[in-house]
C-alpha cells in the first residue's frame, strides 16, 4: 500500500470516528484529503467511485467495522460510519512501570527519526484511558541514532520497492553501486541493517547503513517484489557479521552523573577535574564514534586521535544535515 492511500484510509476512519451520524460518499470527498474530484465530470467522478469503493473494501478487510446507513428515512443515499461499540479499544490495564516503559520507547523512537509513529502510538493509548508519561526515564538514558538511509529504505521495504545506492566498502577504495530489493531494516549489535535481494548479486545481501554513500533513490513501481515468508532478518544479518574482539582503549571524561550507559561499559574510571575518565574498550572507533555523539555535551574524547577525529567528523555531518534547516528559520 502506498504511503497516499495509507494516509487517505487514515483520514477516512478519523472522518468517520468523528461522526455519529451516516455520512455520504459526497460529503466524505468535501471532508476526506485524496478524495478531491469534480462531481460535475463524469470521468473524474467514476474515479472517485472507484477509489472509494477500493478504500471500503480495505478497510473492511482490515476488520475496522464499517457501517452503511441513511440518517433520516428521507434519505435516498445511503451513507457511511464506524460504530464505535465495535472499534474501541479494550481495557489495557498498565502498571506505572510498563506505562514509564512506554514512554521510553517513545523517545527512543523519536531520536530515531519516527516522531510521527511515536506520537500515533502515543495517542492511542491515551485514548484508551492510558496515562503514558513520555519524559519518564526510570534511569536509561535513550540514546539511538540512525543514518540518513534509515528513512528511504524503511519506506522501500513497506512498499515493496526496489533502490539503488553507492556503497562503501572500507577493503575497496571507490563506492560501488548497488540494486537491491529490500526486505527490511533492522539493528544488530548497535549498527543498523538493510537485508534484502542484492539484483546484481541474485542473492541474498547485507548492507551496513553507515557505509551507504549520499542518497537512496528507490527504482520501479511499488509492490514489485515479495519478501520470502517467514525470513529472519537478524539471522541474516548474524551470519554475515562476523564478532570482532575489542583491541582499542578509548579514554573519554564524562560529567558527574551523566552517561550511565558507557560508565557501565567501562574498564576502568578515576575522577578527574571536569567529570569521570572512563576508560572504554572497542574494535571499531566509527561505530563507537555514533554512541559517543549521541551523548551530546556530556562527553568529551580525550584519545585516541582516529576516534577524536571520528567524533568530530560525525558531529559535521550532523550540523550538514541540518543547516539548511536551521538557516530558514533564520529568515
Amino acid at each position: 500500500m502506498s504511503r497516499t492511500r495509507t494516509e487517505r484510509l487514515v483520514n477516512l476512519v478519523i472522518c468517520l470516528l468523528s461522526t455519529r451520524r451516516f455520512l455520504t460518499a459526497a460529503q466524505i470527498a468535501l471532508t476526506v484529503p485524496g478524495y478531491e474530484h469534480d462531481p460535475e465530470d463524469p470521468r473524474d467522478h467514476e474515479a472517485f467511485q472507484r477509489k472509494f469503493e477500493r478504500d471500503k473494501a480495505e478497510l473492511r478487510e482490515l476488520g475496522v467495522p464499517l457501517e452503511t446507513g441513511t440518517a433520516s428515512v428521507f434519505d435516498t443515499e445511503p451513507g457511511y460510519r464506524i460504530a464505535h461499540r465495535e472499534y474501541a479499544l479494550p481495557d489495557i490495564p498498565l502498571e506505572p512501570d510498563e506505562a514509564a516503559a512506554v514512554g521510553i520507547a517513545a523517545r527512543l523512537w523519536q531520536h530515531a527519526g519516527l516522531a510521527a509513529a511515536a506520537s500515533s502510538g502515543l495517542a492511542k493509548l491515551r485514548a484508551a484511558g492510558i496515562e503514558v508519561d513520555p519524559q519518564a526515564t526510570l534511569g536509561v538514558e535513550p540514546v539511538v541514532r540512525v543514518d540518513p538511509a534509515f528513512g528511504p529504505l524503511t519506506a522501500a521495504a513497506r512498499e515493496r520497492r526496489a533502490v539503488t545506492f553507492t556503497y562503501r566498502v572500507p577493503e575497496v577504495d571507490d563506492p560501488a553501486t548497488r540494486r537491491l530489493e529490500p526486505w527490511g531494516v533492522v539493528c544488530w549489535q548497535g549498527r543498523w541493517y538493510v537485508v534484502g535481494h542484492d539484483r546484481d548479486r541474485g542473492a541474498t545481501r547485507c548492507f551496513r547503513l553507515s557505509r551507504i554513500v549520499g542518497s537512496v533513490r528507490p527504482v520501479g513501481r511499488a509492490g514489485a517484489f515479495t519478501p520470502p515468508a517467514g525470513v529472519d532478518l537478524i539471522s541474516h544479518v548474524a551470519r554475515w557479521s562476523e564478532p570482532v574482539p575489542s583491541a582499542g582503549r578509548a579514554s573519554v571524561t564524562v560529567r558527574p552523573g551523566r552517561a550511565a550507559g558507557l560508565r557501565r561499559r567501562a574498564v576502568d574510571s578515576a575522577p578527574g577535574p571536569d567529570g569521570d575518565l572512563l576508560t572504554l574498550p572497542y574494535s571499531d572507533h566509527e561505530r563507537l564514534a555514533a554512541t559517543l555523539v549521541g551523548y551530546g555535551p556530556d562527553v568529551r574524547v580525550e584519545g585516541p586521535p582516529e576516534l577524536r577525529d571520528a567524533v568530530v567528523q560525525q558531529l559535521k555531518e550532523v550540523v550538514a544535515r541540518h543547516e539548511p534547516l536551521a538557516a530558514a528559520v533564520r529568515r
